[in-house]
């Protein structure tokens, strides 16, 4: 990654039953006017002409803002709207695969789980950034894989961004980032509150 994108901060994740399209754009403008510093794009059950659109709104939101778009899993649409990055999942297209067809100056993120061995495989396959969790109970995926507050303890070792996904809260986010996480990935505890705007002010007050 050569961008001049920074990854730290709040890490909002798009959610298709808490933002049906009517309220995508209006509730995701107010987390970046509220500080997110990076967006992901997840809708695993929209249409590809639904997706293509959506997208592209976020796109020129983000830029707007300065903040930089990863694509959940798609390298496709990343590629096709020339998104900034993509996220991938250890059963995703290899790291190797993303680079060639998005290029250097594109962010990879990474899901490790609470593995820092996958952590450091994707940071030698390139990844810009590697993503741990779930830490608590998470409402989007309440199956996850569970990762321990204790493996965070050499996080610094990796020298690369880091986040952590999985039932974050205003409330619980200064344990992680106490332990050196870059970023905190939210869901619920942003897209459900009253005023997305400050809660994103919330949680960026954090760092």
């Amino acid at each position: 990654m050569k961008s001049s994108f920074i990854l730290k901060g709040l890490y909002a994740i798009t959610d298709e039953h808490l933002l049906p399209p009517n309220q995508l754009v209006a509730k995701v403008d107010a987390a970046l006017a509220g500080g997110t510093q990076v967006l992901q794009y997840r809708n695993k059950q929209g249409s590809p002409s639904l997706r293509l659109q959506q997208a592209l709104a976020l796109k020129k939101l983000c830029h707007h803002y300065h903040v930089p778009l990863i694509i959940n899993d798609d390298i496709k649409l990343a590629h096709t709207i020339g998104a900034d990055g993509v996220h991938l999942g250890q059963s995703d297209i290899a790291i190797a695969q993303a680079r060639h067809t998005l290029g250097n100056q594109a962010i990879i993120g990474a899901t490790c789980h609470g593995s820092m061995e996958l952590a450091k495989q994707a940071v030698s396959q390139s990844a810009d950034y590697v993503a741990f969790g779930r830490f608590f109970t998470s409402k989007t995926k309440p199956e996850a894989p569970t990762a321990s507050l204790n493996m965070l303890a050499n996080i610094h070792t990796l020298d690369t961004p880091s986040v952590a996904i999985g039932g974050v809260t205003i409330d619980n986010a200064s344990q992680l980032i106490a332990q050196g996480i870059s970023m905190v990935a939210v869901i619920h505890d942003l897209f459900t509150a009253a005023d997305v705007f400050a809660q994103a002010a919330r949680f960026k007050s954090l760092f």
